[in-house]
């Protein structure tokens, strides 16, 4: 299994499917993070700031802003131990995000607020995995 951690959807493929209405009802975001050492931002800005630092500035914006999508953060963690298969470079976080469905996570990630706060996401993160997932009726 090859695993590339990107920011951005870097395929347009991608990007239509996004689009796409997606799954009936709520789905949830697994978001496996990966922070940079030092964060960098594409308006060339100096800062002393560490991605992690740069990505929970992003972070805190979006708390606040999913809510108003009818979401919900149910969870976030550091990463600190890898119990079963192998990975060349464990993650740094990671975060589930839940959403009534994947057009309200367009209408967010699109939205002129997220564009606003994205800014420190970039700096950040030196890239990420995003992993929809469907509830399962278990019984």
């Amino acid at each position: 299994m090859e695993v590339t951690n990107e920011v951005l959807p870097t395929s347009g493929d991608r990007i239509e499917e996004m689009m796409a209405p997606g799954p009936e009802g709520p789905i949830s975001m697994v978001n496996l993070l990966k922070f940079k050492e030092h964060a960098e931002y594409e308006d060339g800005r100096e800062t002393d700031l560490s991605g992690r630092e740069a990505y929970e500035i992003y972070g805190r914006g979006v708390s606040k802003l999913i809510t108003e999508y009818g979401g919900t953060i149910e969870f976030a963690g550091d990463v600190t131990f890898l119990a079963l298969g192998q990975v060349e470079d464990l993650w740094d976080e990671i975060a589930i995000a839940s959403y009534p469905s994947r057009a309200d996570l367009w209408k967010m990630s699109t939205s002129p607020e997220w564009q606003e706060i994205a800014v420190h996401r970039a700096a950040g993160l030196a890239g990420q995995l995003n992993i929809e997932t469907v509830p399962v009726k278990l019984g």
